[in-house]
């Protein structure tokens, strides 16, 4: 799938999700929306700790597993910067620990864990947890969706000069008033853009004011979200 579609995947799904929710748990919601998984959690790296967020269900506490024992297909994600896809079915693997316990806690399960990469670097993993069949994108699509995930959490407009900042903020509000969406969200959505097309906030913002990038929520979910026009 292009990425502007995906992004606009990405821009409507928020757009649906419980606004009371914090920001990350919307993410996990969104993807598992689009990636048709039966649930999700994002673990984010901090300097000495970890940062985990789940959506509720019988696989929350996965992710609060692999963080007591030290093992699990998040930790090497993480590690060696790659997709880690393992059927957690009580038998023997990798993580023969995990495997028995994880088993008796969420049952057969596939879990694909992801690591999400912004600025060159691995800042966390997203793991999707799938029972039946396969994700609905592809590696690609899911790789890609990961790290506009993992860009939207760590961007920090608040690094920006006054200007900028500004222009940003204005941007946040229109993306707001187009998909009623809080501004947390929107945000996210802008710095998604801003990642799909290796490109700096500061310039999303700009097409977002000049109204060369908008968005609808009452489009349907196979066409892009945004639009070129004249200025």
């Amino acid at each position: 799938m292009d990425p502007t579609e995906l992004l606009g995947l990405l821009a409507r799904s928020l757009a649906r999700v419980d606004a009371d929710r914090p920001l990350p748990l919307r993410l996990c919601e969104a993807c598992v929306e689009i990636l048709r998984a039966q649930g999700a959690a994002l673990t984010v790296a901090t300097p000495g700790d970890r940062l985990a967020v789940s959506t509720p269900g019988a696989f929350e506490q996965l992710e609060p597993l692999q963080e007591v024992l030290g093992e699990g297909p998040v930790h090497q994600a993480m590690a060696e910067d790659r997709p880690v896809v393992v059927r957690i079915d009580g038998g023997s693997n990798d993580y023969p620990v995990f495997s028995q316990l994880a088993g008796s806690v969420g049952g057969d399960v596939t879990i694909h864990a992801v690591p999400m990469r912004a600025g060159g670097r691995v800042v966390g993993v997203i793991s999707l947890y799938v029972t039946a069949g396969r994700l609905a994108r592809s590696a690609d699509d899911v790789q890609f969706l990961a790290d506009a995930v993992g860009t939207s959490l760590l961007g920090d407009v608040e690094t920006l000069d006054w200007s900028e900042r500004s222009r940003v903020h204005q941007a946040t509000g229109m993306v707001v008033a187009q998909l009623k969406i809080p501004p947390d969200d929107a945000l996210a959505v802008i710095r998604a853009h801003a990642f799909a097309r290796a490109a700096t906030l500061q310039s999303v913002a700009d097409d977002v004011l000049h109204r060369r990038l908008t968005f609808s929520h009452d489009e349907p979910t196979d066409d892009a979200t945004d639009r070129t026009e004249e200025p």
